[in-house]
């Protein structure tokens, strides 16, 4: 029971980093707000580290894969605060929901794990979710839906990494050093992009890498309960406070046909999860 209730409060704190990163949109450029995401977090995370969990912190046993996964999630962050930039919060959240099936699709070839017809099935009945969510043909395909579902894909192939990194490695130190990936390339590429921030506007950056902090932190114990097979499935509540959030502030909310592919994507999503925390090769 613990290990739901940090999970469960987890995806509020990141959805409030979410809502103020749309918040900002408006006026700093995305690759920006992906930086103060990534650079705060490292100066917050880091003195607890240190502080608290000195001992943990030692050289990771496979850096490269370290490396790749830094990167991973960080342009997928990327993706993703472009595409709720441009549309509403739920809906971006709703397409890079198809994360566990992208990780489904590529488990044969870059896991080299068996997945049967159901699983398959289940895959391809979430991605017809998604096409229900966009609605090619009836609607106009933009720019930032496809960034959704590139963030849903990046995401998915940075939990495959995931999964062929040691488990040895402690998640702090996991969390700190994608942070600090996020933060170099973020620094590196700043000249190109930056505007100078109101003082309103430093202290949401700074919010925004406070609630990555939080939600990450309440993810990481949870972990301690209980595996992520059965937390998995709780992942998708962050849809509830996005939702809100985007009523709330940015006057949007799901309509119809978004709460029926959320629903096909969601209900494949947890029948995936299901199949592989039996470990059968359904």
């Amino acid at each position: 029971m613990r290990a739901i209730i940090l999970n469960l409060l987890a995806w509020p704190m990141l959805a409030i980093m979410d809502g103020f990163a749309k918040y900002l949109s408006s006026t700093i450029p995305i690759l920006q707000i992906t930086w103060s995401r990534y650079f705060f977090t490292v100066v917050i995370a880091l003195p607890i580290i240190l502080l608290f969990f000195r001992k943990n912190f030692k050289w990771p046993n496979e850096p490269k894969l370290q490396l790749i996964r830094g990167l991973l999630l960080f342009f997928a962050n990327i993706l993703f605060f472009f595409s709720i930039s441009v549309i509403p919060l739920a809906k971006a959240l709703t397409l890079a929901f198809i994360a566990p099936l992208i990780v489904t699709a590529l488990s044969p070839i870059l896991l080299n794990e068996e997945v049967g017809f159901r699983r398959w099935a289940a895959v391809i009945t979430g991605f017809v979710g998604s096409l229900i969510v966009i609605r090619p043909g009836f609607m106009e395909i933009n720019l930032a839906s496809i960034a959704a579902l590139g963030t849903g894909v990046l995401y998915g192939l940075y939990l495959i990494v995931t999964r062929k990194l040691n488990r040895s490695e402690h998640p702090l130190l996991t969390l700190l050093l994608t942070g600090i990936v996020g933060a170099i390339i973020g620094t590196i590429l700043m000249p190109q992009v930056w505007v100078q921030p109101s003082i309103s506007e430093w202290y949401m950056m700074f919010a925004i890498g406070l609630f990555a902090s939080i939600g990450h932190l309440f993810l990481i114990l949870s972990l301690m309960y209980a595996d992520a097979s059965k937390l998995a499935p709780f992942g998708y509540f962050e849809i509830v406070p996005n939702m809100i959030i985007g009523y709330f502030f940015f006057n949007n909310f799901p309509d119809y046909f978004h709460f029926i592919g959320l629903m096909i994507i969601i209900s494949s999503g947890i029948y995936i999860f299901r199949r592989e925390s039996i470990n059968k090769p359904s």
